[in-house]
């Protein structure tokens, strides 16, 4: 039975975490570790309680705030399992998702798969579904991302590669290993069905429209190495699929 890391970084949701943990622990296949990173460098108290309700979840405490992705970067180099999951900790499992994730990789001798999500609100409200494309290229990416941080799961190896890394932004950095990965030929396969809950929450930087706008435009001018006009056009092409999707 393959072992799965699961990668959590931890930032002031104090109210989420415990049950975004505990969608983990409810999980139907059991044969995995929750590296639960610590990036509030100022409350070491609070997170230790929550690693203390499995011995599977691993504690790790950041010196210095990092940021989600670099936080990520970093768990990574201490992960044990075959394959590496992400669930960001305001955000929800399925508990059937691990194993039917699993099993559609095997099935089909995958390296990274994504599914569709609810997008639900902080009293755990579905308020919308999003829809996973069936396949994404590099095409299909870089003008829409369709890929909810949450629900991929992704063999190691692949992550042992070091030019496959997080981006060094506030929001957005997962969408810059996407297009890496894609850029450089690796298949990713959608599933359709919902196995995760992405929560909106206001307080959140993912919900910042203008962080967005600075952070998206940086994905195609520094990390794609697009000029400033090719720049703009692929963020306003980005924002409308954004909007449509809404």
């Amino acid at each position: 039975m393959s072992l799965v890391s699961i990668i959590m970084p931890y930032y002031r949701k104090e109210i989420f975490v415990k049950d975004s943990v505990k969608s983990i622990l409810n999980q139907s296949y059991k044969n995995f570790e929750i590296i639960l990173i610590n990036d509030d460098v100022e409350n070491k108290d609070f997170i230790k309680t929550i690693s203390n309700l499995d011995n599977r979840i691993k504690l790790l405490h950041n010196k210095k705030n990092l940021g989600a992705g670099e936080s990520r970067n970093r768990a990574i180099r201490f992960t044990k399992g075959d394959y590496i999951a992400f669930c960001d900790c305001d955000d929800l499992w399925k508990e059937n998702k691990l194993e039917f994730q699993l099993n559609y990789m095997k099935q089909f001798d995958l390296n990274f798969s994504y599914t569709s999500y609810d997008i639900v609100d902080e009293d755990n409200n579905i308020i919308n579904i999003r829809k996973a494309p069936s396949d994404i290229n590099f095409i299909k990416l870089r003008k829409s991302c369709d890929i909810g941080l949450s629900t991929v799961i992704i063999k190691k190896n692949i992550l042992e590669n070091n030019k496959y890394q997080f981006a060094s932004l506030k929001t957005k950095e997962d969408y810059v290993l996407w297009l890496k990965l894609a850029l450089n030929g690796i298949e990713m396969k959608g599933i359709k069905q919902s196995l995760a809950s992405w929560r909106k929450n206001k307080n959140s930087l993912s919900s910042s429209t203008i962080q967005k706008f600075i952070d998206g435009y940086k994905v195609y001018k520094f990390y794609l190495g697009y000029g400033t006009l090719k720049s703009l056009f692929y963020l306003i092409v980005l924002s409308i699929n954004f909007v449509m999707k809404s």
